[in-house]
């Protein structure tokens, strides 16, 4: 099964997701994230962060949802619509849930408040990943209407 997560800049939560997700998987699941005006650069704290847990970013880069190598089955989008931003709708013909989480790229303060804020995001990221591979996939992946339901819920998962 083929994920996309996807945000609008795809520099932050979408690239720890898709590397987190990635690192966790079991075989035969696959993340890739894409933003819907992708910004091209990866946050430089994304990257030293995912380093810091010991998660490859091999492959990771800022990316177009036009530019995919592969059609996803599920979209995970993770911007954080209470705060004013514009989720990207994909169109497509997929199982769609939503994982908001507030962008970090957004952060201001000292070094360690922006770090902070970097380390809050993947951890409700991680939470939420650890969730899904915790569903019965192999039974939910046959019944589409039950595995949105348990990835909705997921989506309120604070980490």
């Amino acid at each position: 099964m083929n994920i996309l997560i996807l945000c609008t800049g795809n520099s932050c939560r979408s690239i720890l997701a898709e590397a987190t997700f990635n690192h966790l998987a079991p075989a035969g699941w696959h993340a890739i994230s894409a933003g819907s005006n992708p910004t091209g650069r990866v946050h430089p704290r994304s990257l030293a962060l995912l380093a810091r847990q010991g998660i490859s970013t091999a492959g990771c880069y800022s990316k177009s949802w036009h530019d995919l190598p592969v059609t996803p089955d599920i979209v995970i989008t993770v911007c954080a619509s209470a705060a004013g931003e514009t989720c990207p709708a994909y169109l497509g013909p997929v199982l769609r849930t939503h994982w908001g989480v507030d962008d970090p790229a957004h952060a201001t303060g000292t070094d360690a408040e922006i770090d902070a804020a970097f380390m809050i995001a993947y951890r409700i990221l991680r939470a939420r990943i650890e969730a899904f591979f915790a569903l019965p996939l192999n039974q939910l992946k046959n019944n589409l209407p039950q595995l949105k339901a348990e990835m909705d819920k997921i989506g309120t998962l604070l980490g």
